[in-house]
């Protein structure tokens, strides 16, 4: 097919099917980061430093994403079946629903990683029984991790309407300001930020704590850096300091 034929099956195509399939590995990234955080807490967290048994917070997130994938999967299914205004207006609303549990998951992720830095700065302060330097510091470094994978969901969720509906809508303006927005001729109108470059802006603004070379925009944007930053902050600068102390 010739990029002449390309073009004019892409304007027939709804927006929402070119949007969804673009970043279709996306959402699947997104649940195996959600999944690598799980197994993470199940491998390496120390058991005295958790609220209940030590599987308990794993479960409990494996158990929000399995629907939450389902949903996915079905919802990728219905836009390859999709060919009526009906079909995408039912997509549409689905895909809301979808966004509100990852949401929701997202925010219980945090909520459990939270639990758990408090948990371990306790355990540096008070001298906890049961709790090595290595034990702590892997806590430290399992702590930091799921801090940028949980801040990459939020900035990737939020940013200009969330994943599926990001381009398709005026009214939606963005919360990040991405290098490849900006420019003149070298500019890539086709280009839309994916899981990947929101991973990007975590991980370099946990390790930075400041925004690098992605900027934030709206008041939510730059509130969420500012948290992230400090939760990485008190890990980096306390949490695995006083580890590597005691190893030494």
């Amino acid at each position: 097919m010739t990029d002449t034929a390309d073009a004019a099956w892409e304007n027939l195509v709804h927006p929402l099917h070119l949007t969804l399939k673009k970043h279709a590995f996306d959402f699947w990234l997104a649940r195996g980061a959600v999944a690598l955080v799980a197994a993470l807490q199940l491998l390496f967290l120390n058991a005295n430093l958790t609220v209940g048994p030590k599987w308990l917070a794993p479960i409990v997130e494996l158990a929000m994403l399995l629907p939450l994938s389902v949903a996915t999967a079905w919802t990728q299914q219905r836009v390859g079946q999709a060919t009526e205004d009906h079909h995408w207006n039912q997509i549409a609303r689905y895909r809301k629903y979808v966004r509100i549990m990852a949401l929701v998951l997202t925010v219980v992720i945090m909520v459990i990683n939270f639990q758990e830095l408090i948990s371990v700065v306790k355990a540096l302060l008070f001298v906890a029984k049961g709790t090595s330097g290595q034990s702590l510091l892997l806590d430290a470094l399992n702590i930091w991790f799921t801090n940028v994978v949980v801040f990459a969901l939020w900035f990737w969720n939020i940013d200009a309407g969330g994943p599926a509906s990001r381009g398709l809508s005026a009214k939606e303006t963005p919360d990040f300001l991405f290098p490849q927005m900006i420019g003149g001729g070298d500019k890539d109108p086709t280009w839309s930020p994916g899981f990947i470059d929101y991973f990007y802006v975590s991980f370099t603004n946990a390790t930075a704590f400041s925004p690098t070379d992605t900027m934030p925009l709206s008041a939510r944007s730059k509130l969420l850096m500012a948290i992230e930053a400090a939760v990485s902050l008190l890990t980096v600068g306390l949490v695995a300091a006083r580890a590597v102390n005691i190893l030494a």
